[in-house]
């Protein structure tokens, strides 16, 4: 493993199990956008990435970067529709109030409804096995382990 810096506007490749590689960039407070990419092996152009789909954007442990885990291969201009961070939501199971939503932009967490978080992700720091799961997860076209409580609160 090799150090280095959590540096935005970074790609990091992730060896996703030795199947293929995916491709994230490094976004402001702790955040990476996921692009919908993989190749069996290491990507020759990262301008590929700019016309590439977007799968999530989610905040992950500083130390997959720092430690290595994901190695830093170059750098691109973060893309118009990265620039603001997506609200994320967060459910209180046991609370009446059960929903708010975060806005990591700005770090305001509000009330809110069911409804209003529907389609946004969790407020949640995903650990690099969970992340590479759930690449794997998506490309096999099978629901993600680690999403199964999120599926059941929007179930209906």
């Amino acid at each position: 493993m090799k150090r280095q810096k959590e540096t935005i506007e970074s790609i990091v490749e992730i060896n996703v199990y030795g199947l293929y590689y995916c491709y994230a960039q490094i976004l402001a407070h702790g955040n990476l956008a996921f692009f919908d990419y993989r190749s069996k092996g290491h990507i020759e152009t990262l301008s590929i990435l700019n016309n590439c789909n977007l799968l999530f954007i989610i905040c992950v442990y500083k130390d997959i970067i720092t430690q290595g885990y994901w190695l830093k291969v170059g750098k691109l201009p973060i893309r118009e529709d990265f620039q603001v961070l997506p609200k994320r939501f967060i459910y209180h199971k046991f609370d009446k109030l059960q929903f708010e939503l975060y806005d990591p932009n700005t770090g305001e967490i509000r009330p809110s409804t069911k409804e209003e978080c529907r389609g946004l992700e969790r407020c949640a720091v995903w650990d690099k096995h969970h992340v590479e799961d759930r690449l794997r997860d998506y490309y096999n076209g099978v629901p993600c382990i680690w999403l199964k409580e999120d599926y059941e609160i929007f179930k209906d």
